[in-house]
């Protein structure tokens, strides 16, 4: 191949899609030159499987994500179509947005976003190979013969790397929505050292609106009150489209299973591991044989097309048995099918090989983010593309790397669990990761995470301004609150219609909105409200922190914990495979599979190390004796 000197970058980002863009984002508006190499302009932030955005657990990360300083609940605020807020008959530690997306408008609205960063290129091409110098990367090579140079390279590949498409018996070499792949670059990351492995994921059928019966069907209909993604985002007021719930039955589940060895997933094609909290309607019908039905979603891809998305219904079965399939479903007896549904095999990272920051550890300026890292979801994609245009920014700044822990939010919880623990299929976030979820809900987001982002100047003087106005709000309310109080006269007829208790004594406002039945409506009604001024997302900070004040305590503590043993902080160059030689007990407790393990994660703290798989009580005690010996023998102090 004939190459040429195409240009000289600080960071260069490999993929446009939610990864890629974040990235790109927040190495440009921290000051880098950036480029962007995608294979296609038509598959920036493109959606290619569900329309929408959000959901449990991956609300919080958008949130988070936004927080920082990044460009996701900006664009989905831009871009919605549809805004719900899930588990509200839960607590407020799993409270979910998600917002159905103009998938179409997304992407264009955010092509327009990256278009516009006055620091940032896009170039249509493919990268072929990494320029390297003794596993510094420097640059990347593209088909065209581009050599583009530069300090950091950041891998945002998505499932484009050495792509297969499944349909039955039909395999094709491309990407999603017939878009190509990348077919080379997987041979020169192995030659580098880099443990790749290959996954799978999938997506359901788009079907004809006109020909669905929705009178067969339930309405879902939006929130009345839509809450955005967006901290920057005023009250967001739409004409809200619906989706639509649907059901298989027993008719649908005899067509899978009368077909189901000519599934790609049942016929021995596909090997590779799948999502497993996103399973296949094959998988579904297999697994859960005794239930009649499964429950799927139809939701529009955008307004200006008449594509609906079969959400819970995704299958690598031939295209003529999916047409049996979803017309054997009420209200898609006379469905047609726009693209058929499909499953794709593709090249990922072994993510433990990572760095907290998100760089590869047997490369040097080499950072990796989104589904490249394992993952599946774009909000996953987003915050790993975000805090590796973050860290890519800083280390050619010659600064410390951004690393926000498991107590922090749910993007530390995210990176932690890739990198100490690994994963064995498409890693997907959800609230039960999170110890602490209670306190890493995602109403508080701009509170915990605002500031940093200022500091490591991503997010903008206008959000950091916001952020404090915000504060200063609820501050000054939670102070009225705990100031003025409530009377038994006041309150006592109206907790006697709501069939609630009374109240024997009088009580500050803070103290009664710990009451379940108590609101802040209710509080207008005895004359004691917030002024106007006050907006609700500072009132919904009051009542929680009321009403969950024992229950947040409690977790602060945990967390206080938790930092003590992130404080514990363990050399990079320990040779784990060594410290069997500290005594017969350590010896015996640090088998060969934990030593492994270490040596080849090289956790960076005690409690980064109790979270690998294996490591075993005994084994932290070892490390714990180690650590006291080491500072003895130095006579430092390791806190």
């Amino acid at each position: 191949m004939i190459t040429f000197d195409a240009g000289n970058y600080d960071v260069i980002v490999v993929g446009a899609g939610h990864a890629g863009c974040e990235a790109a984002l927040a190495s440009a508006r921290m000051g880098c030159k950036t480029l962007m190499v995608t294979l296609t302009l038509d598959s920036i932030g493109m959606m290619p499987c569900n329309p929408s955005i959000g959901g449990t657990g991956k609300g919080q990360l958008v949130k988070e994500v936004d927080a920082l300083g990044g460009e996701m609940g900006i664009n989905i605020d831009k871009t919605f179509i549809q805004s719900r807020m899930l588990n509200t008959a839960k607590g407020p530690a799993v409270h979910s947005l998600r917002a159905q997306a103009d998938k179409f408008k997304y992407h264009t609205e955010m092509k327009k976003t990256l278009e516009n960063e006055p620091n940032l290129e896009i170039v249509m091409d493919e990268v072929v190979d990494l320029i390297n110098d003794g596993n510094v990367i420097k640059g990347v090579i593209t088909r065209m013969g581009c050599k583009y140079h530069s300090k950091a390279v950041i891998l945002a590949t998505g499932v484009y790397l050495n792509s297969l498409i499944y349909i039955g018996e039909v395999t094709l070499n491309e990407g999603p929505n017939g878009l190509g792949y990348a077919e080379r670059l997987t041979d020169k990351l192995v030659d580098l050292g880099l443990d790749m492995r290959r996954f799978k994921t999938g997506t359901p059928a788009r079907i004809h609106r006109d020909s669905i019966d929705f009178s067969e069907m339930v309405p879902q209909e939006g929130d009345e009150k839509v809450t955005p993604f967006s901290f920057m985002s005023d009250d967001l007021k739409i004409d809200q489209v619906s989706c639509y719930l649907a059901r298989t039955n027993l008719d649908t589940h005899k067509v899978i299973m009368d077909n189901i060895n000519r599934s790609a997933m049942y016929s021995g094609k596909i090997n590779s591991t799948g999502p497993r909290y996103c399973p296949s309607i094959e998988d579904k019908v297999v697994r859960f044989n005794d239930k009649e039905s499964h429950q799927t979603f139809i939701e529009p891809e955008g307004l200006d097309t008449k594509e609906m998305y079969i959400q819970g219904i995704s299958t690598s079965l031939p295209y003529e048995v999916q047409l049996q399939m979803y017309r054997s479903m009420k209200g898609l007896e006379n469905c047609k099918i726009m693209r058929p549904a499909y499953a794709i095999e593709y090249d990922c990272l072994n993510p433990t090989q990572l760095k907290a920051s998100l760089e590869i550890k047997v490369t040097e300026n080499l950072f990796s983010a989104g589904q490249f890292n394992g993952t599946s979801g774009y909000e996953e994609a987003a915050a790993q593309g975000l805090m590796a245009g973050i860290n890519a920014a800083r280390k050619i700044q010659g600064k410390e790397p951004f690393i926000l822990d498991r107590s922090e939010a749910y993007i530390g919880v995210l990176i932690d669990d890739l990198i100490t623990k690994g994963t064995n299929e498409p890693y997907r976030m959800m609230t039960s990761r999170a110890e602490y979820r209670l306190y890493l809900r995602q109403d508080n987001a701009d509170m915990r995470l605002t500031e940093k982002g200022y500091e490591i100047g991503l997010a903008s003087q206008e959000r950091y301004d916001r952020f404090l106005a915000k504060k200063a709000l609820v501050e000054a309310e939670l102070e009225r609150l705990k100031t003025e109080r409530v009377t038994p006269k006041e309150v006592n007829e109206l907790l006697a219609q709501k069939g609630a208790s009374e109240i024997k004594v009088g009580l500050s406002l803070y103290d009664f909105l710990k009451r379940p039945e108590v609101t802040y409506d209710l509080l207008e009604q005895i004359g004691k409200g917030a002024s106007e001024e006050v907006p609700y997302d500072v009132k919904e900070q009051c009542v929680i922190m009321s009403k969950y004040e024992g229950y947040i305590d409690k977790q602060l503590k945990q967390i206080d914990q938790f930092k003590k043993l992130e404080k514990k902080k363990l050399p990079e160059d320990i040779d784990y495979s060594t410290i069997e030689g500290l005594r017969i007990e350590a010896s015996f407790c640090l088998a060969s599979i934990p030593r492994q393990k270490l040596n080849d994660i090289k956790p960076l703290s005690i409690g980064q190390a109790s979270r690998i798989s294996g490591v075993s009580p005994a084994d932290i005690s070892v490390l714990l004796i180690y650590l006291e010996q080491m500072r003895r023998t130095r006579g430092g102090n390791n806190e």
